[in-house]
């Protein structure tokens, strides 16, 4: 059971691990911080917050177990900001979806008490209020930690994330950032794509979606300023990604041009054979 639970900066993420924490008795009392004080008012109300301090300092004082759940470029910055007002026991995770540089800025101003983790949950929406409590349910979590992390606290945030119905994975921060690269970047960026080329094309055509173009597109609606971060922070791997998926494209164009539609039927039946191999979404 953790004592204290400070959740900092809340969005659809952290809204949502205080409601799970609350609803799965995690923790014995939540506290959040938010930089506005409208959102602090709004989060008063909640049955699932015991308190909203308007500093970073107090928010963490007396918190054994804090989660960062800004935008990956401020889950920097917090880090160092709460690193002088930290209880001795309080171990910090985040929600960051890139791994690599966050957790070695962040280990730098905390030390091995941070373990990153990245829930690979969420949504099209965005803030706090469109949080849910079993928002994590059978979703992979991926938890980071580095060499230097120490192994209670590595523990004790694997555990919390099984807590709120998480499938946990541990791999090191640039294992993590190679796999998302291509299986969450790289979809956005094709999403993006897609609906940006067909963005040039007569806007009648749109009125005529179906449900294959719907499924498709459905990321590219996903918020910018959050993206640009993340192709920002894993640039690299996502370079990588998209490197790859252009010889692949470009295989099949060939293919479709010099008529070779055992090639082409070939690709078909193993990009058919993949899909079908995911497991029952949650």
């Amino acid at each position: 059971m953790i004592k204290q639970l400070t959740v900092l900066a809340p969005g659809l993420l952290g809204g949502s691990v205080a409601m799970a924490a609350h609803a799965k008795g995690l923790a014995s009392r939540t506290v959040i911080w938010a930089r506005r004080p409208e959102v602090r008012a709004a989060l008063e109300t909640q049955s699932w917050c015991q308190g909203t301090p308007a500093t970073l300092a107090e928010a963490v004082k007396d918190a054994d177990f804090v989660v960062l759940a800004a935008p990956v470029e401020r889950i920097i910055e917090l880090s160092r900001d709460i690193a002088p007002h930290l209880a001795p026991e309080g171990v910090v995770t985040d929600v960051g979806s890139v791994k690599g540089h966050l957790s070695r800025m962040c280990h730098a101003a905390l030390g091995g008490r941070f373990v990153g983790a990245h829930p690979m949950a969420g949504s099209a929406k965005t803030g706090w209020e469109n949080g849910e409590a079993n928002l994590f349910e059978n979703r992979t979590c991926f938890v980071t930690p580095l060499p230097e992390t120490r192994p209670e606290a590595n523990e004790r945030v694997a555990r919390f994330w099984m807590g709120t119905g998480s499938r946990v994975f541990t791999v090191t921060p640039d294992e993590h950032d190679e796999i998302v690269a291509n299986i969450s970047h790289l979809p956005q960026a094709l999403a993006t794509s897609l609906c940006s080329r067909l963005a040039a094309l007569p806007s009648a055509w749109r009125e005529f979606a179906g449900g294959g173009l719907r499924d498709t597109t459905r990321i590219a609606s996903s918020d910018a300023t959050m993206w640009i971060e993340i192709f920002q922070q894993n640039r690299d791997e996502v370079l990588r990604a998209l490197g790859g998926f252009e010889d692949e494209l470009h295989g099949l164009k060939a293919a479709i041009t010099n008529r070779d539609w055992p090639e082409v039927r070939a690709r078909l039946e193993r990009g058919k054979q993949y899909r079908d191999g995911f497991r029952a979404a949650p």
